[in-house]
């Protein structure tokens, strides 16, 4: 019997999701109110009845390894195949190091490959959110005796020069690639999800190939390899910046979204703690909007996707929003446009999202210059306060890091930010009393 393993590359920081990744893994980012964004690529394998899983971890991976545990809610907690973690480790000999590459990450881990009894190995990344049945792709794989097969969509050419180009003839087999090309030939882009057989996986990794799009592709082309493709016409999201993660979550409130949630037939399983379901309560309004279990609404939500255990006080509005576990959002406040990590505290009467002025954050004009504002973990916005657009709230921040109550678009707030701010004041006080 034919049989296959997956490899899932989960170690990624996701920097351009700014203070979102800075506490954990990108594939480990709440994404559709209850899921994490590795939720998609580990549902996709059990529904196309792929249950021998490596994810490999590399970068914060205290969460994702919290989050996905023995496996046990994608049925992948079993004594043959099940789900296995995998993380970079010190070998004699080796200067200690960091996986380099996509395709470095799969060769440290050469001896899984070698003592798999798998004749086609799945590479999948853990960072994007799709619904794919892989049992047609490792058909076509197979029937096209290749040595790898590439799923590949078309792509708006705005996008294009984030990621690898080809073409392919009329039998699907790929003539040209271009990795993150500046002027892109084709809207024909690789979706960074690969189905190698075995022994040409393990010919074609090396040291000096550390990316599968930069280099092991490439190689194989350029070595006679038979490289085919693979169309795939379904969603597919990459959700690496601020804006295409808040544009992926609002897309599900449409009311014929791309991404069904709620197709029994292709479920996606998550790790989920018992709670008590949502409430809403005689002063609420809520319009459009995805609601988690254990959330209290007295306020309004409009437009927003709330996770578990979210309470919204009473006169309050969140409004085009996102607001993740455990988060308090006070009588009268306002959140808009903004993305509000776990546990965060919204003072009462305060405003997260305020205004027209759109100036780029200053600490990271390149991530945080659309709109949104983000607030980081555990942070507490004090009552009364004015957060404008685009700013960053630090993680863990708290009511004595806010100098001024009124925060201009583009701004930041950061832990400690206060103390120093105070220590100056001191320091300039101290210089006056010399003097």
């Amino acid at each position: 019997m034919k049989r296959t393993l997956a490899m899932i590359l989960a170690g990624g920081e996701g920097e351009r999701l700014s203070i979102l990744s800075s506490v954990r893994a990108k594939p480990a980012v709440p994404f559709g109110g209850k899921y994490r964004i590795i939720d998609f690529t580990l549902s996709n394998c059990v529904n196309s009845d792929i249950n021998d899983v490596v994810v490999l971890t590399q970068y914060n991976p205290r969460s994702l390894n919290d989050h996905i545990g023995l496996g046990r809610p994608w049925d992948l907690d079993r004594t043959r195949g099940g789900v296995k973690l995998l993380q970079p480790y010190i070998a004699r000999g080796r200067v200690a190091e960091w996986y380099r590459g996509t395709a470095d990450a799969v060769l440290r881990n050469r001896s899984v490959l070698e003592h798999s009894d798998a004749d086609t190995i799945l590479v999948l990344a853990g960072d994007h959110i799709y619904k794919m049945d892989y049992q047609p792709f490792l058909a076509a794989h197979r029937r096209h005796r290749a040595d790898v097969t590439i799923a590949v969509r078309r792509v708006p050419l705005a996008d294009a020069s984030r990621m690898g180009i080809l073409a392919m003839d009329d039998a699907d087999r790929v003539t040209e690639w271009q990795e993150k090309p500046k002027q892109p030939k084709s809207d024909l882009a690789s979706m960074g999800v690969y189905v190698f057989s075995r022994r040409a996986l393990l010919k074609w990794l090396d040291e000096e190939r550390i990316d599968f799009g930069g280099h092991v592709v490439p190689a194989m082309l350029e070595g006679g390899a038979r490289v085919f493709g693979y169309r795939y016409a379904g969603y597919w999201q990459d959700v690496g910046t601020i804006q295409s993660y808040w544009e992926a979550n609002m897309a599900l409130l449409v009311d014929n979204p791309e991404l069904d949630l709620y197709d029994t037939d292709w479920v996606i399983h998550t790790k989920s703690e018992e709670r008590a379901p949502a409430k809403v309560g005689p002063t609420a309004q809520v319009h459009r909007s995805l609601i988690s279990h254990g959330c209290v609404i007295d306020g309004t939500v409009v437009n927003s996707v709330l996770s578990p255990g979210v309470r919204v006080g009473m006169g309050a509005v969140v409004r085009d929003s996102i607001v993740m576990f455990d988060s308090v959002i006070g009588s009268r406040a306002v959140i808009d446009r903004a993305i509000l990590d776990k546990e965060v505290t919204v003072g009462a009467g305060a405003i997260v999202g305020e205004g027209p002025d759109d100036t780029p954050n200053k600490a990271e004009p390149g991530r945080l210059n659309t709109g949104i504002t983000v607030v980081g973990k555990q942070a507490t916005i004090p009552r009364g306060a004015r957060i404008g657009r685009n700013v960053r709230v630090g993680e863990g921040v708290r009511t004595a890091d806010f100098v001024k109550k009124v925060v201009p678009g583009g701004g930041s707030v950061d832990r400690g930010a206060g103390r120093r701010a105070a220590a100056r004041e001191a320091s300039k006080e101290a210089a006056r009393s010399a003097g």
